[in-house]
């Protein structure tokens, strides 16, 4: 586990060192155990190591023989031993035992096709003298991140953006389109980032530079394809037998596992599967106010018998680390459970360099309890559209809080037009309005169907629950869930493991009728009973909560000063109508509304702009904080 950058300069304009150090030290947390570059005239490579795998030998930049062919890599390949041999037999000479090698005379056998071959998370380029190819991927889930940017004099690439913003002729600028379905999604699902001119290379794609020109495509494609002829034996039986190998696989570490354990069943089986191998220890996080998931992790864990450790987080804590976690996050992301994630990975890092977590089992098997809504919904398909919209449209002119009135309206409207996926902040019309009119006339011809649309005319073959789950297969993992897996742990240099997110474990899960994932008035339904006689009673069948951060609470009491002063001294009035936002701050203290997540949106995005577009410095941000919550 690592971080990277990657420097191709279009015209053979050498690399400039001083620059490539810079870029390169703004991820020393991702890597503080080495750090190393190899330039070759107008191509620069930069690495941040946390050492894994191959602790001696598995420096990088690393090439192959005859030091044609250099790559530097991000992430772990969990089947790089089965490849190895494989590559040994047809006569590549190893000089390590490192899966970053593997990938290198995988490439020299298989070409383009390397990421085809790759079971893992990853992160990669590659430069190939003799060919002269600039060649990269992103694993098939987006576990690991890879941004991007070109300007005149070449192609920049790296594990984090706050790289690229080191270069001379990269000045941040707020890319509004981005900001614009951010208050719908409460993240950015464009491929082009917040910051103009910043992109993304996506999930299942790879990228190929040649003679200046770059060309980015998909080498994997996400496809659901239920099999009604088995019995529900069938897939517990194989839901059970493919997590038990793929843990097996995520072991692999020269260096101490822990596991992340939560109340929910998917950071349970993680870990419980990872006990049965020995030893283990596991980390919690809690609050004092509102749902606190401490009990249920510490009964869990007395189960499986870990030497477990945990930590209950206060609001003094919560705030005064935020602008730190603002700015390792790169892009505003409004999901409050990136804090506890952040926490729980600062408590793990003192125990152990590499954890399991439960990431992707929702997408996967079906666990999120809006997957219900469809069935739930179902009275509505039998009636004429017309009927539909005209109830729909008698609902959305009865006050709030009228019983009914929120399943009739999204009873009256299609999947597409109700479900944009786990989050859904803004409306437009509220959206229209807490926007500034400069920014709506920019943005005057957008919606968040934009996005959504052409994901959803992929899986138009699919039933209503497995579309929801492409939608966020493609959306809300890479963007919000593996997003702050991924930023939250490197912060802490630690390397965290996600076994549900592995493309063995999907092919099982992708052949799983509806029917068996919603049943037994639950979601899941599939893994929960491949986990019954491991998982204990209280767990097995608990419904998903999510992680209950209670800034609904802090945001009416001890958050309210503070989040007064960040609306009112940043630097967003050419965005935000502060006036309004201000409002609902009061409406929210004063129990007339609850705009906790809808603030919290705003919030993220004013103290992600006085970060990295006003410069402010995150001492003098901590000093606010912590003068207004004192």
């Amino acid at each position: 586990m690592c971080g990277f950058v990657s420097v191709y300069q279009k015209y053979g304009q050498p690399v400039q060192k001083q620059e490539i150090e810079r870029m390169t030290e703004q991820i020393h947390h991702r890597g503080p155990d080495d750090t190393h570059f190899f330039i070759d005239e107008h191509i620069g490579l930069g690495f941040k190591r946390l050492s894994i795998i191959d602790l001696a030998h598995g420096r990088q930049p690393l090439c192959n023989e005859d030091g044609t062919v250099w790559i530097v890599f991000n992430g772990e390949i969990y089947n790089y031993k089965e490849l190895q041999q494989w590559l040994k037999d047809k006569g590549h000479q190893f000089r390590t035992n490192s899966d970053t090698e593997t990938i290198v005379h995988l490439y020299e056998e298989v070409g383009f096709d390397t990421p085809k071959y790759l079971r893992g998370m990853f992160a990669f380029t590659i430069w190939d003298m003799k060919n002269q190819y600039y060649f990269g991927a992103r694993d098939h889930f987006g576990i690991k991140p890879l941004y991007y940017t070109e300007t005149p004099r070449g192609f920049f690439f790296a594990s984090e953006i706050k790289c690229l913003l080191e270069l001379e002729d990269v000045s941040p600028e707020v890319n509004v389109p981005s900001l614009y379905q951010y208050l719908t999604f409460q993240y950015n699902p464009y491929t082009e980032t917040f910051f103009k001119g910043i992109h993304k290379i996506l999930p299942g794609h790879c990228f190929l530079i040649q003679n200046n020109h770059l060309d980015i495509r998909p080498y994997w494609h996400v496809h659901f394809e239920p099999d009604e002829s088995k019995p529900l034996s069938y897939y517990i039986e194989q839901t059970r037998a493919i997590l038990e190998n793929s843990v097996q696989y995520h072991r692999q570490a020269d260096v101490p596992l822990g596991a992340f354990l939560s109340s929910g069943v998917d950071s349970s089986t993680t870990a419980g599967l990872l006990r049965k191998h020995g030893p283990l220890k596991t980390f919690s996080i809690g609050f004092a106010v509102g749902q606190n998931e401490l009990p249920y992790a510490r009964r869990t864990a007395e189960h499986f018998a870990t030497e477990h450790y945990e930590l209950e987080v206060t609001p003094q804590m919560f705030i005064d680390h935020l602008p730190q976690i603002i700015w390792y996050m790169d892009e505003p992301l409004a999901d409050p459970a990136a804090i506890p994630l952040y926490f729980v990975s600062k408590l793990a890092r003192e125990h152990v360099t590499v954890v399991l977590s439960g990431e992707g089992a929702d997408e996967f098997f079906g666990g999120y309890k809006i997957y219900r809504e469809p069935n739930a919904l179902r009275p509505f398909a039998y009636m004429p559209q017309g009927l539909r919209k005209m109830l729909g449209n008698i609902a959305s002119n009865l006050p709030d809080g009228i019983k009914g009135r929120n399943y009739i309206i999204r009873g009256s409207k299609s999947l597409q037009e109700r479900f944009f996926g786990n989050a859904f902040i803004f409306s437009e019309d509220l959206k229209r309005e807490i926007l500034t009119n400069w920014v709506n006339q920019q943005t005057q011809h957008l919606h968040p169907i934009d996005i959504t649309a052409p994901i959803y005319a992929r899986a138009s073959e699919y039933d209503d629950v497995t579309k929801m789950q492409y939608l966020d297969i493609h959306t809300w993992l890479p963007g919000d869930i593996l997003l702050k897996a991924d930023k939250m742990s490197m912060a802490n240099s630690l390397e965290l493991r996600v076994p549900f997110l592995d493309k063995e474990v999907f092919e099982v899960a992708r052949k799983i009728p509806t029917k068996y994932k919603i049943a037994g008035g639950t979601t899941k339904y599939v893994l929960r009973e491949a986990m019954k006689d491991l998982l204990p009673k209280e767990i097995h069948m608990r419904p998903k909560l999510g992680f209950p951060v209670p800034t609904r609470h802090w945001l009416r009491n001890e958050f309210y000063l503070w989040a007064i002063e960040i609306l009112s001294t940043s630097q967003i009035d050419q965005y935000i109508n502060k006036r309004l936002a201000i409002q609902m701050l009061s409406d929210h203290k004063e129990g007339k509304a609850d705009h906790s997540r809808k603030l919290w949106t705003i919030l993220c995005f004013a103290l992600w702009h006085q970060i990295y577009i006003e410069k402010q410095a995150l001492h003098d941000l901590n000093n606010v904080t912590i003068s207004k919550i004192s």
